[in-house]
C-alpha cells in the first residue's frame, strides 16, 4: 500500500512539474519574442546610423584587385604629433601605401610622375598626421586614412588614388 501511495505522489508531482514547465515556457516565449523584436529594431537603427554617403567606399569596393596598383611611399615616415596634455612630444612612425585605380582616366597621366613626387606626397601625409594627437591616430585610424586620402586627392585634383593604407604604425 505504501508503494502505491508513493507512486501516486510521484505521479502527482510529475503532473504538477509538467504544468508549471508549460506555463513557464509560454511566458518565456512571449517575452523572448518581444526582446527579439526590440533587438531587431535597435540593430536596424544602428545600421542606419552607420551608413554614410559612401561614395568613396563604393568606388573602393568596385575596383577589383586586378585593376589596382599599390604604390609604397618608400621608407617609414616619422611624424611628430600634437603634444599630449603633459606637453610630451610623441612621434608616429609608419609605412604609407596608396592604392591606384588602373582603369581611371587620370591613371596614365599621374602614375608616371607618382614616384618622382613621393616627397610632395609624404609632406601632404605628414601634415595631415601631425595635426592630430596620439589618441586620435590610435583610435580613429579609418578617419585618419580618409583625411589623408582626401588631402592627396585634392593635391592631384583627381580620385585615381582611391585608398590609403597605414601599416607598421608605432608611437613613441
Amino acid at each position: 500500500m505504501k508503494k502505491n501511495l508513493l507512486t501516486i505522489v510521484i505521479l502527482a508531482l510529475l503532473l504538477v512539474n509538467i504544468v508549471l514547465t508549460a506555463i513557464m515556457m509560454i511566458s518565456v516565449t512571449s517575452t523572448n519574442t518581444r526582446t527579439a523584436a526590440l533587438v531587431d529594431t535597435i540593430a536596424t537603427v544602428m545600421s542606419l546610423e552607420v551608413i554614410t554617403d559612401g561614395s568613396e567606399e563604393e568606388e573602393a569596393a568596385t575596383v577589383s584587385m586586378a585593376d589596382t596598383e599599390v604604390v609604397e611611399l618608400g621608407d617609414s615616415l616619422t611624424v611628430p604629433l600634437v603634444p599630449d596634455e603633459s606637453g610630451k612630444q610623441v612621434y608616429m612612425v609608419c609605412d604609407i601605401s596608396l592604392s591606384l585605380n588602373k582603369t581611371h582616366e587620370d591613371y596614365e597621366t599621374y602614375s608616371a610622375t607618382l614616384t618622382t613626387n613621393v616627397s610632395v606626397i609624404k609632406d601632404c601625409v605628414s601634415s595631415v598626421i601631425s595635426s592630430h594627437t596620439e589618441d586620435f591616430c590610435k583610435n580613429h585610424r579609418d578617419e585618419l586614412k580618409a583625411e589623408i586620402l582626401q588631402a592627396i586627392q585634392k593635391l592631384y585634383g583627381s580620385d585615381f588614388i582611391y585608398a590609403v593604407s597605414i601599416s607598421e604604425a608605432k608611437f613613441g
